[in-house]
């Protein structure tokens, strides 16, 4: 194999971006073979706007079934991801996932199984994890140059959304179609970056407001506590509600603090540990001297065709993938752990009962 042939299943607003990328040669090793759409509409899109030679299926399983593809590109409603990344296993395929993993725990703990025994290449679409301020973090993070983390802080409130948005689409801002709101639809990258930076809480205690500023079922502002293994603490703010918003990232740690604000790093470097500076100062009141850096990161951040090419590179020449598939369950665990904590009215502990979370979210994809 020289290239990837790669099919793209859905062909909404993330799926014809895909389209699009593959088209305009920003993935060499990808040619886009063949795409699927149970709409109509998007069908004839597909053919007035894709390469004549790219078949066109009505739906999954016939391009599963049928297409001489390596691989597919997933990119449908949320529920559906979990259900057909499994299909195109069992098919013997390469699997590329958007994001969210799914909607629910259980079935993306099955859907990782299935993938694990499969040998095939499974990534997830976490594009966000290509942005170099995010990469810069996470090295520093991790380098243990700057010791345990004591405190972490999102406030991603940048998400303004209308009235006009959710009611473009019968699927949009309901429990039994979108199976959530801001924190499976707009945060599944943040809680991603969260995890993967900081690493996973466990426990977490949540307010999430449903329908709060707008005319929906799901939750529309959140405000979540979120307690480490190592004693550390967190917070999580995000809305879809207000604007101007905000986007501040900071993890305080015991020699230092990171701050993303405004697309720019900021490092403070403590010249000691806080906490050996807190038992041996004889001052009262006096913090550590510090330095601020705004260290260089660069520029780079490929986004969407950085995920995809990474994706051919690993099924062509083995090479390390961006996101490896298995890890899009962590934020919707934190995602299931906040609705959880609100519906409870209670601390929920990680991990919590898959079946639970099931039930609960059943009961109100039910609500009508």
């Amino acid at each position: 194999m020289t290239k990837v042939k790669l099919g793209i299943i859905g062909l909404g607003a993330m799926g014809s971006v895909h389209s699009k990328i593959i088209m305009d040669g920003l993935t060499p090793d990808i040619t886009l073979a063949a795409a699927a759409d149970t709409s109509p509409d998007r069908q004839t899109w597909a053919k007035n706007h894709l390469a004549p030679d790219i078949a066109i299926f009505n739906n999954d399983e016939e391009l599963i079934k049928n297409a001489d593809i390596d691989a597919v590109l997933i990119a449908v409603p949320h529920y559906q991801h979990p259900e057909i990344t499994i299909k195109a296993f069992n098919r013997g395929l390469h699997v590329l996932c958007e994001k969210p993993a799914g909607v629910y725990t259980k079935q993306i703990l099955q859907m990782n199984e299935i993938a694990a025994k499969s040998g095939k290449v499974f990534a997830i679409m976490y594009n966000q994890r290509t942005n170099s301020l995010y990469k810069k973090a996470h090295e520093l993070v991790k380098s243990g140059n700057y010791g345990s983390i004591m405190r972490t802080s999102w406030i991603i409130t940048n998400w303004f959304r209308s009235d006009s948005y959710y009611a473009s689409g019968g699927w949009r801002g309901s429990w039994d179609g979108e199976g959530g709101g801001v924190l499976i639809n707009q945060c599944p990258h943040q809680l991603d970056l969260f995890q993967w930076i900081c690493g996973m809480p466990k426990s977490v205690r949540a307010f999430c407001h449903f329908g709060k500023w707008h005319n929906i079922e799901v939750e529309d502002d959140v405000t979540a506590y979120l307690e480490y293994p190592n004693g550390a603490t967190g917070t999580f703010i995000t809305t879809t509600g207000e604007s101007p918003g905000t986007n501040r990232l900071e993890i305080s740690m015991e020699k230092g603090k990171l701050i993303i604000d405004n697309d720019e790093l900021t490092v403070f470097n403590l010249e000691t540990n806080i906490r050996e500076f807190c038992k041996t100062t004889k001052e009262f009141m006096v913090a550590p001297k510090f330095t601020i850096e705004k260290p260089s990161v660069g520029n780079e951040n490929p986004q969407h065709a950085g995920v995809l090419r990474s994706f051919a590179a690993k099924i062509l020449r083995n090479e390390p993938l961006i996101a490896e598939g298995s890890e899009g369950i962590n934020a919707v665990i934190l995602s299931n752990a906040m609705h959880l904590s609100t519906w409870l009215d209670k601390t929920i502990d990680i991990p919590f009962d898959d079946d639970l979370y099931l039930a609960e979210l059943n009961k109100r994809r039910k609500q009508k």
